[in-house]
Formats: C-alpha cells, structure tokens, sequence
C-alpha cells in the first residue's frame, strides 16, 4: 500500500500526537498512521485521499497538508531545520519581551512589597492601585504568549486537551483568582479597610501566571535549540553535496549549480574539491576520501574504468568523471532519504508511551481538580488551594513523553549514517537490539565475493611457464575461476601470447592448442577423461590437501603429462574472524548459511569461528534454516549481499544488507551497511542496543518525573515532611524536563559503537586487554621475518593470515624481503609478536626472526 507524508502544525506534546493518530487511524483505507512530534510529521500508509485525511486532522483540532514530491525526495532542503529556526526566533523574541516585562513584575510584587524597595510614590502606598500595575503587565505578557491559550482553547473544544492546556489552565486560574481578589480590594477601600486590601495585596498570583509563561517559554526555547542539534546529522549529510561543478561543454570547462549536471555529462575534480554526481572516471587518477559517506577512514585509489560517489572528496590527483547518478538518484541522495524516513518513523516501544500520552492530560485535569476539592474540604484557605491546583497543572509534562523516543531515534540514525549504518527505520533500529542470532551468508559478506589464487604448484614445467599457459588458456573463459587466473596476468605483467588456437569450453574445464600442442585445464574429473589416466599418488595428495582447506584445484595439463595445479580460493575478509569472536562475546549465536559444498563451508567457517555452518542451501532453503533458527533461540538477524539472498533478508526479524557507498537502496533489507565488512554488523547492533538504552533512560525521566512532580505539586508530602511547592518552581521544572530529555538523547552522538575490547592470553595465560578503536596514535609496528615466501601468491597467503587476526591494523608482507611489517593497535608488546608468529606458522611458513 503507497505511504503518503503530511506536515502536521499544532503539536505540543506527546497527546497530541495520540489525538491525532486516533483521528487518522478511524478512517477507512488507512491502514497505519506514524506521528513524529519532534518533526511534526505524519506517514499514512492506505488509500485514503490526501482531503480527507487533512479534514480529520483539522477536525481533531490541528493543521495537515500533504508534503509536495520535491519536498519528499529533495536532499537539498531541510524543512525541519527551517521549520525549527522560525520557532527559534520567534520563541527567543518573546522570551525577550515577555522577560523584561516579568522583571518589571517582580519588582514590584517582591521587591516592593517583599524587601522594601523604592517604588513611585503614586503607588507605593495604593495598594489597588499597585495591583491593576499588576493586572496590566501580568496581561501583557499573556497577550504577547497567546499561543498556548489558543492552542491549550483549542484542545479542549475538540475534547482533546493537551500541553498548552495545562498552561493555559495554569495562568488563567492564577491570573482569574487575583483579579477576583483585586475587586475584593476595590472593596475594602470603599469601605475604609485599608490593612485588609494591603493583606489581599501578598494573596495576588499575577506573578505566578505570568512567570509560568515565562518559565515555560524558556524550556520551549531550550527545547529548541536541542532539538535542532538532533538533526545536525541530516544537515551534515546535505552539506557534503558541493553548491557548484566544472563542467565540459563545447570543448569548454564551464562552472555551473551541481544541481544542473545531468546524466553523461562529464565534470572536472581536482585535489580538495568534492564530487558532485556519482560516476566512472574517463581520464585521470585520483584518491577520494568517502568517509563522511561511507565510515571508511582510508582513501580509495581510482583510475580510469573506476566509480566515484557524490559528495566525495578528492584528496589528491585529477579526473574527468562521466556522471551517472544525478540529483536524487545520487548515493547521497538515498542516504539522506533512508536517514530521514528512519527518523521520521516509530518503533515499536512508542506505543507505550502513546497510550500513556492518551490519557495523561484528562488524567492531570482531574487531579488538580480533586487537588483542590481535597483541599477546600480539608480546611485550606482557597489561595493556598488554588496554588496546589495550579501546581499539579504546571508541573505535568507529557511532552517529555512525546519526546523520549523520537529524538533518540533520531540522534541514533545520524550517529549509525556517519559510520556507515543506515537503518531503513525505528522498527529495524530497535528489532536490532533484540538479536538472538546473526547468521550470515559466505560469498560477499564474510569472503571478498572474488576468487583469487592462492597456491601454485608447478609439476612438469616452471612456474611462470604454467602461470603463462593457464593465463592463455583461461583468457577467453568467462568462467570466475578463469578471470581470477586472468587478473594475474595484469599483476604479473605477463605479455599476451598469440600462439593460441581452437580454444573450446566443456562441463568441467576449457581445452585450446598452444604452439600447436593441446592444452587442458579443468578439476579432476575433467583432466582424467581427457588423459584417459588417474593422476599418481603424489598429485593426488596434494590436491586433496589443498581442497581439504577449502580450495578450488585446477589442473593444467597436455595429452600426456600434468603440467601442475592452481588452488583458488575467495578470500576471508581482515576483520570476519574478529566481528564473530565480539558478536560470541555479546552473547550472540553466530551461524554461516551457504550455498558452498560442505568441505569448502566448514573450512572457511573453522576458519572464522562460526558456532554452526549449513551448506549446500538453496535461497528458499536459507529461509526456512532461519525459521528453525528463530523458533530454537529467537530473534534473528540475517546477513547478505542483498542479491541472491533477498528471501532471506525478508524472511529474517532483521535483514542486514552488506553493500558499498553506491549501493544503497536494497530494497529486502532492514539495514545497509555502505562499509561492506563484517565488523559493520557488530557495530549496527551495538548502536541499537544504545538507542534502546537511552529510549528506556529517557521513558524513566519521563515518567518518575511525573510520578514524583505530580504528588509533590499536590501537596500529598505537606503533612509528613512539610514539602511544597510554589506554581512557579513546578513551571519551572516543567520547562526543563523535556530538554533534559532531548539532552539525554544527544549524548549517544558521543557514542562510538566501532570501539571495542578484545583480549589475547599472553605465555603465562594472563589476560591483556587491548584498547583496538580507530585511534591511530596507539598504532606500532614490528617486523617479522620469514622462511619459506617464493612468490606473490605465498605473500599474500601471510598477508591474508595476519590481517584476519584481531591484532593487526594492517600487513606489509614480501617474499622479495622475506619479511611481514606489522602495524598493531594497543600495546601488546611481544605477547602479540608471539601470537603472530603462531599465526603465521599456521599458514605453513617458518619465523625466523
């Protein structure tokens, strides 16, 4: 069903949102209704006409109006930052009038009459005449806050009180109750009682009801100015894009709007300059950082043939790009969008609150009035009555409800776009908090997603002259295992050989003449039916050692001799092995579901430290591994390239989708990691567990302040403990209990979910915890030398080896030097030195040094 967004205006707290939901959600065609209070929005999925809707919003007592398409889609305008900055302004212009007003008030209702300071000599002895200065500036400043009185008016005609209610309630008694004592002074003068109008003069509340608005005013403003910092994620995000481009026209570099490229237009990028469209570089080279799109803190080399993203920035070399993504089809631009609706949504633990919301400010109204009935009946004098009352109104804040659970949102969106975590929305953010288990798919999300070769074994002819012969043989193969050997050719610099002839493709291998001698290449079933002949014991052995590590064995052979064997393999990605060690150590079920054979699954998962592996699975057979899954531990996230594993990513509680910066709208998945490594998993589930931790601090402050304000106020700790309190200081503690909130809320900006400590077990077994964030001045490097590296493919088996330990940073490892030079973070000393050499031993080499 479509979903359509509205901008919804009169809101003030969390029952407002209640009422207006309810008006919403009883027309028929709507299927659901979100309200966000803190960006005064409303999502209605269901076929219900855009009228109707808004006459239902009207009715209940608020303004509606469907949000136009480029308002819905344009990454260019923030209508809640501006919508927020008229607020600002206009709350800030009248706390200022509306204060020097109320410091004029105070003086003389406290400093006159309280401390004896000097006042005109036309006043300071008319005690009626004091109280209509009163009146008048206490009114004033009632004008000039108008906005609750009709708004709080508003509500109640519409049945449907809310925040504004209680504040104008509160004024209007305090300001009504002391113009009925006023006449009573009248009163008393006519008759000559002039020591009982003077004692009327200190029962007066004008300066409660006009230091409420005051106070309240205050914390709107508060309000504010916090809740315009929950968005700063969205305004960074809009910022990245550059205002202009260079563009090539007629042979000409033209500057224009980066709004105004279009598609195959072909731009300019230099040092310094942020890229304007996503694009493939046509000329040049360049490095670009795309941290702030994308979390990942190393620059990204790109030449001719390469993809950029928009909103990129070159941080050396020069380019011509020919645009691809424009506007609002740009990486950034799904960014933006998917950040917006996720804040813009709600979870699910905002039901709770809504429900309390609903019913909170009826349930207010009532107390204050039994408040004061309690009172009266006990024998109170009808002012101290009356400010028990006025107290319970002033003090209740729902708002602080409406609150608590948005911009947590919010905050945590943002917090998850900066680092590559994108959250499709509040559901997702908070279902994954909850994960029992994380099962992940191999190929693309614990692996590379390529082959690459990682032995060679030369039997009948040299390594090179193999290497050459399977380069010519597999060059015109589309076969994946053919283009791993073929990207050899580009590393190896090896000359392309014009001797090849009659190349033909089978079931199970390719076959051509090479200098005029057949050539086949292929696995073992392929190469034994061309030789007619089983291949000897020793080969044999050999090829079943390096399948038993999960390979793929090729073998290279002529009609009457092997010439040796490839092993391929698709590499583990560097920090697989430690995102599943921290997800175990979070309590956490790891499994790895594949479609792979058995041997090469339950290698790579060994390998990794999975708890349990399932191979050979179709995607439907993924799907149903993860409902036993669900139904045996619970709640189950899935991880996935977003491609063949779609039916998983939908079936799953929560589907994980691990991408890259340009690929960021897929469409099965909850969540879009935009890094594309593993550790991003961790780190999404991590930052929910966050948000779900302050939604639950921010729901608490909300309600104990509300559970021990409203006794308070009432005057229920009088008689034990002799605790009261003036209207004035329950206004006050009214207007900062939602910028407490919304405070608590902007703490998770400094929450880092990629810091992490792991611990390694030093010879004496004891344990050594290591700091391992992204803080690269902790950073050491030792250098190791090794025994054994004969070629690249030996090399880059160690790098892959020490890069898959939680130790390293990164590994410069060389056959030519004989050495691995080895950036660790933390301190490990030569615990880690030890723990490396154990690694690289595993991988077959001997340490020397």
């Amino acid at each position: 069903m479509p979903k359509t967004k509205y901008k919804v205006g009169g809101m003030s707290c969390a029952a407002c949102v209640a009422r207006v939901e309810k008006a919403v959600g009883a027309l028929d065609g709507v299927l659901s209704c979100e309200v966000n209070l803190l960006l005064g929005s409303m999502t209605v999925e269901g076929d219900a006409d855009a009228k109707t809707v808004c006459d239902a919003v009207s009715l209940a007592g608020y303004s509606a109006k469907e949000e136009s398409a480029s308002v819905k889609s344009s990454p260019s305008v923030s209508e809640v930052d501006v919508a927020n900055g008229n607020e600002k302004k206009d709350t800030l212009i009248r706390l200022i009038v509306s204060a020097s007003l109320l410091a004029l008030l105070m003086y003389i209702s406290m400093g006159h009459l309280m401390l004896g300071m000097p006042l005109f000599s036309f006043l300071a002895d008319n005690a009626v005449a004091i109280g209509l200065t009163e009146l008048l500036i206490s009114g004033a400043i009632m004008v000039i806050n108008k906005r609750f009185f009709i708004n709080g008016a508003r509500g109640i005609v519409h049945l449907a009180p809310n925040m504004d209610t209680l504040v104008a309630l509160g004024s209007a008694v305090s300001y009504a109750y002391s113009v009925v004592l006023l006449y009573l002074m009248s009163a008393d003068v006519r008759l000559g009682d002039f020591a009982s109008a003077h004692e009327r003069l200190h029962g007066l509340y004008f300066e409660s009801a006009a230091m409420i608005l005051v106070l309240i005013t205050v914390g709107k403003l508060l309000e504010s100015i916090a809740k315009g910092k929950t968005t700063s994620a969205i305004k960074e995000l809009m910022d990245l894009t550059p205002k202009t481009a260079t563009v090539i026209r007629d042979g000409r570099e033209l500057t224009v709007a980066a709004g105004d490229i279009r598609a195959y237009d072909v731009f300019v990028v230099k040092r310094g300059e942020k890229i304007a469209a996503d694009g493939e570089v046509i000329e040049g080279e360049i490095s670009v950082d795309e941290s702030a799109l994308t979390g990942e803190s190393m620059p990204k080399d790109v030449s001719v043939g390469g993809s950029v993203l928009a909103a990129t920035t070159v941080s050396s070399g020069y380019a011509k790009i020919r645009a691809l993504k424009t506007g609002e089809e740009s990486a950034i631009a799904e960014v933006i969008k998917m950040v917006k609706e996720a804040s813009g949504s709600k979870a699910p633990i905002a039901k709770a609150a809504d429900k309390v919301a609903g019913i909170f400010v009826p349930a207010v109204l009532l107390v204050a009035l039994i408040t004061l009935g309690a009172w009266l009946l006990l024998g109170a004098e009808a002012g101290f009555a009356l400010a028990r009352a006025v107290t319970v109104l002033v003090i209740s804040c729902p708002c602080a409800l409406g609150l608590a659970t948005p911009v947590a949102i919010m905050v945590g969106s943002g917090v998850g776009a900066k680092r590559g975590i994108l959250f499709k929305n509040a559901r997702a953010l908070e279902a994954a908090a909850r994960i029992k288990v994380v099962a992940f798919d191999k190929t693309g999300t614990v692996t590379e997603g390529r082959a690459e070769i990682t032995d060679v074994v030369s039997v009948s002819v040299s390594e090179s002259e193999l290497m050459s012969l399977a380069v010519a043989l597999e060059e015109k193969s589309e076969h994946p295992l053919a283009r791993a050997i073929v990207r050899y050719k580009e590393t190896a610099e090896l000359s392309a050989r014009e001797d090849v002839s009659n190349f033909s493709a089978h079931q199970g291998g390719v076959s051509a003449e090479i200098s005029g001698t057949a050539v086949f290449g292929g696995n073992r079933g392929f190469i034994e039916k061309k030789m007619s002949l089983e291949l000897a014991g020793d080969i044999t052995e050999k090829l079943d050692s390096l399948s038993s590590e999960g390979k793929t064995v090729l073998i290279f052979a002529t009609e009457k001799e092997i010439l040796g064997l490839i092993a391929l393999a698709d590499k583990i990605k560097s920090d697989a092995e430690s995102a599943v060690r921290e997800l175990g150590s979070m309590g956490i079920k790891t499994v790895m579901l594949t479609g792979d054979n058995k041997k090469t699954a339950e290698y790579v998962a060994n390998r990794i430290g999975f708890e349990e592996v399932v191979s050979e699975l179709l995607p439907s057979d993924k799907a149903k591994a993860l409902e036993e899954l669900s139904a045996k531990h619970g709640s189950v996230a899935m991880v996935g390239d977003g491609i063949n594993d779609s039916v998983a990513l939908t079936r799953a509680d929560v589907g994980i989708a691990v991408g890259s910066g340009a690929d960021v709208a897929i469409d099965s998945a909850d969540v879009v990691l935009t890094r594309g490594d593993a550790s991003g998993v961790v780190s999404a589930i991590k930052l929910s567990r966050r948000v779900l931790l302050n939604i639950y601090e921010n729901l608490f402050w909300a309600f104990i302040y509300n559970i021990i304000g409203i006794p308070l106020a009432a005057g229920v700790f009088i008689a034990p403990f002799g605790w009261s309190l003036n209207p004035m200081f329950g206004a006050a503690a009214m207007s900062i209990s939602s910028f407490i909130v919304v405070m608590n809320a902007l703490r998770l900006n400094l929450y880092n979910p990629s810091k992490k400590r792991i611990q390694i077990k030093n010879s004496e077994n004891m344990q050594i915890n290591v700091d391992k964030s992204e803080d690269k001045t902790k950073m050491k490097t030792i250098t190791i030398k090794i025994e054994g590296m004969m070629c690249p493919h030996c090399s880059g088996r160690v790098k892959s080896a020490l890069e898959g330990s939680e130790l390293v940073s990164a590994a410069d490892v060389s056959h030519e030097r004989g050495d691995a030079i080895i950036t660790l973070t933390g301190s490990a000393g030569e615990d880690a030195r030890k723990a490396l050499c154990a690694v690289i031993a595993d991988a077959g080499y001997k340490v020397v040094d």
